[in-house]
């Protein structure tokens, strides 16, 4: 996957444990955290896949990107 699809990323207070936290609003339920912007975008990245691949499986409607 080379682009992301719309995602936000926030960072996480130290009572969330830090880091950053990316979500993507076109997929419910799909996100990750990383200790820094760029590693919260690759746990992303691989979060999406999987969010993809088990929605698939089933054969599950994939939500569009918007």
């Amino acid at each position: 996957m080379n682009k992301l699809p719309r995602f936000e990323i926030r960072p996480l207070d130290e009572g969330e444990g830090g880091g950053y936290l990316i979500e993507f609003p076109d997929f419910p339920g799909c996100i990750a955290d990383g200790e820094t912007p760029e590693e919260a975008m690759l746990e992303g990245a691989d979060a999406l896949k999987s969010y993809l691949e088990t929605l698939r499986e089933p054969g599950r409607p994939v939500p569009s990107e918007q």
